[in-house]
């Protein structure tokens, strides 16, 4: 049995829904993690993608983040945020708030969790050490799961590199977000409860980026990062078959800035 897995970070569902279509028709998923929806859960096209032949479990708020799973091989067990999610406590607010940024669901054989990670902003800033202590969380909440015999990953947008190689040029990071050793240690954090990083193959060039800055030609020009990321238990890395970035899914006008990332798995 072949299991196509893949997740974006769509940059608005609304926007790019007719891209999101074309994506889905021709790459034919069989499950699809989403990222920054920009909408209400109330106001997730789920009709339109369901004429595709798609479940779909959405998580929004209307703002710049949200999160859904869509899946044609079944749809159970969903979960909305994760156990003991911390809140972020702007420097206006009184009281922190839960951001809808991970979902969950068993989709046929395997379990998935799609996951919008803070962006953290700073370093010195609040939603920094907000980043840290969800991804604190994050660790805790898939523990049992990441031990266990049924394949499961956590698929999303992590705002983390992984590496300086997963950068176009560390030198140009350095003092930010994305590639510091507190956000690289949550990451082997994830590995040590028993998830590794799937690395997928770059369609073009010689690294895999998943992610460009639409200023300053930034695509054209392949200055990107890898940010969105699939950390798998062992049931789950043992049989992909395949991974890739489809770039091609980046070019032209009204695109999302990340590609998604696709993960083909023999189960």
């Amino acid at each position: 049995m072949t299991v196509r897995i893949a997740t974006w970070n769509i940059n608005s569902v609304t926007a790019r829904l007719p891209k999101l279509l074309e994506w889905l028709e021709s790459a034919k998923p069989d499950v699809l993690c989403l990222q920054e929806l920009k909408c209400t859960t109330e106001a997730f096209p789920a009709e339109a993608i369901g004429e595709l032949g798609y479940e779909s479990a959405a998580h929004g708020t209307g703002r710049w983040n949200g999160v859904a799973v869509l899946s044609r091989i079944g749809l159970e067990d969903v979960v909305r945020d994760l156990p003991g999610q911390p809140g972020y406590l702007a420097e206006d607010a009184m009281l922190p708030v839960v951001e809808p940024r991970a979902v969950g669901a068993t989709c046929g054989p395997v379990r998935v969790w799609s996951v919008y990670v803070p962006n953290g902003r700073e370093v010195d800033h609040a939603h920094y050490r907000y980043k840290l202590e969800w991804l604190a969380a994050l660790r805790d909440a898939v523990r049992e799961d990441a031990a266990g015999e049924r394949p499961f990953a956590v698929l999303g947008d992590y705002n983390i590199a992984p590496t300086d190689a997963d950068v176009f040029d560390i030198a140009a990071f350095e003092g930010l977000t994305h590639v510091t050793a507190p956000e690289r240690a949550a990451l082997t954090a994830l590995q040590e409860i028993g998830l590794q990083d799937v690395v997928p193959r770059p369609l073009k060039y010689d690294r895999p980026y998943t992610y460009w800055d639409y200023r300053q030609l930034a695509f054209p020009k392949n200055r990107g990062m890898r940010i969105d990321l699939t950390y798998a238990n062992k049931p789950f890395a043992d049989a992909v078959s395949d991974s890739y970035v489809d770039r091609e899914a980046r070019k032209g006008k009204g695109t999302s800035d990340h590609a998604p990332v696709v993960v083909d798995l023999d189960l």
